[in-house]
Formats: C-alpha cells, sequence, structure tokens
C-alpha cells in the first residue's frame, strides 16, 4: 500500500510516532538489565513502521496491557501492540495478528485440578493480570470462579502464591519460566485459549491509516521479519500468525 502524506500525518499528529509499548508480556517485550531499554519483537516492528513513515520514533513504554490500551484508546500514542478483544474493538483498529500465544492455568502440584473444565468451580480462585487478553476473556468466560487481579501480568504468580489461590493464569511462556524457579507447581496440560497479538492504531485516524497498518503487519509476517525477531529474541512457544 502507498504511503501518502494524509496517512503519514494520520500516524505521527505530533510529528513523532508514539508507540505505546507493554513490558508486561515477556514474549513481545522486555527491559535491558543493563541499559534500562526496551527490546523485543515489539519494539523491532515499531522500529521498523517509523522507519516506513520517515519519521522519529516515541517510546510510551507501560508494564500492564491496560494501561497500554489507554494510550491509544485516549490518543496519547498512535500505535500499539494489543492481543485482539472484543472489549477493545470499539476505540481501536486492529491488524491481523502477528503471532500467537498460548494461555495456560497454573495450579499446584498437591491441587486435584488436571484439566481445564475442573477450574471453573466456586471453589476455585483464579489469579490474572489486570486488564490483561486473560482478564478479558476469562471475565467473560468463567462463569463460577472467582476472578482475583493481580497487578501486572508478570505478579499474577506472585498474587496466587501470597494470597493462597487455587489457580493461576496467563502467558504459558511466563507461567513456565516462575514454575521453574518456585517448585511445587505445574501447569494444566492443554491452553485454555489462544491469543491473538496484533498492531492498533486509533480508529478516529481513519479507515486509510487502518488499512496501511494491516498492510505492514501482512508484509512483516510474509517476509520472515517476525518469525526473525522471534528467533533473535529466543522467545520459544510463540508462533507467526497466518497470513490475515
Amino acid at each position: 500500500m502507498t504511503l501518502t502524506p494524509s496517512i503519514r500525518a494520520a500516524f505521527t499528529p505530533t510529528g513523532k510516532l508514539r508507540a505505546s509499548l507493554n513490558l508486561g508480556n515477556p514474549i513481545l517485550a522486555n527491559k535491558d538489565a543493563a541499559t534500562g531499554q526496551p527490546f523485543g519483537v515489539s519494539i523491532d516492528l515499531a522500529n521498523e513502521f517509523a522507519r516506513r513513515l520517515g519519521v522519529e520514533i516515541e517510546q510510551v513504554v507501560f508494564g500492564t496491557a491496560g494501561k497500554s490500551v489507554e494510550a491509544v484508546t485516549d490518543e496519547r500514542a498512535d500505535i500499539g501492540f494489543f492481543a485482539i478483544d472484543p472489549a477493545r474493538g470499539a476505540s481501536i483498529a486492529f491488524t491481523a495478528p502477528y503471532v500467537l500465544i498460548e494461555g495456560f492455568y497454573l495450579v499446584r502440584d498437591e491441587s486435584a485440578i488436571r484439566r481445564n473444565a475442573e477450574v471453573d468451580t466456586a471453589a476455585n480462585r483464579v489469579a490474572v493480570g489486570k486488564g490483561s487478553a486473560y482478564d478479558l476473556f476469562l471475565t467473560r468466560e468463567l462463569r463460577h470462579a472467582q476472578i482475583v487481579r493481580a497487578p501486572s501480568s508478570p505478579a499474577v504468580v506472585q498474587t496466587f502464591l501470597a494470597e493462597g489461590l487455587e489457580v493461576a493464569a496467563g502467558v504459558k511462556q511466563q507461567l513456565e519460566s516462575d514454575a521453574a524457579h518456585k517448585p511445587g507447581l505445574r501447569l494444566l496440560d492443554e491452553r485454555f485459549m489462544v491469543i491473538q497479538q496484533a498492531m492498533g492504531t486509533p480508529s478516529s485516524r481513519g479507515e486509510a491509516a487502518a488499512q496501511y497498518l494491516h498492510a505492514f503487519v501482512e508484509e512483516m509476517k510474509a517476509s520472515g521479519f517476525v518469525a526473525a525477531a522471534l528467533a533473535r529474541h529466543g522467545i520459544e512457544g510463540a508462533q507467526v500468525a497466518p497470513a490475515g
């Protein structure tokens, strides 16, 4: 899709591309311990998109998905990287997904819970990251279990342990990492959802801008850019989404 001055202007009302980045999902973004700078697949995509537009990038960094979504919804950022969810669709124009991520449940070794179907009972409390895709999905899907919202997705297992909850829900890789450092925990054997990670821009920026961003994501998948970024950052378990 051809970049026109009007499309560039739609993405850069301040003269820069403000990219909302969520450090709460380690598959998409992390912070370098030495420099404090964000790095990851979403940062690579944001930088490449700014390069295509021919503008400077401004990173707007958050620790949770909810705050990252709010920044784009409120137009304090021009693009963002989120899980596609109906609750977010009213104010954000999403691309097709660029990465697919699995959501899993985690329990203690001694827990009687063995299958996903056993989670949704009144006896269970499920820890989720506040405002995350898991929070939005499970709020709709769970009818009996109580949802307990941790401050962020990386804090889910800490909340699960500190409050003596029955189940934790989150990104499979994050839960696996936490379980490896805290004995006595196990993941259930099946995912409860597949999260479609996409780029998005405020719906108010217009159809042409939304189409341009969609075309950009499709090119990044087809060219191998996303796959190379996942490999470069050592991300395992996430899949490049099919053409959308």
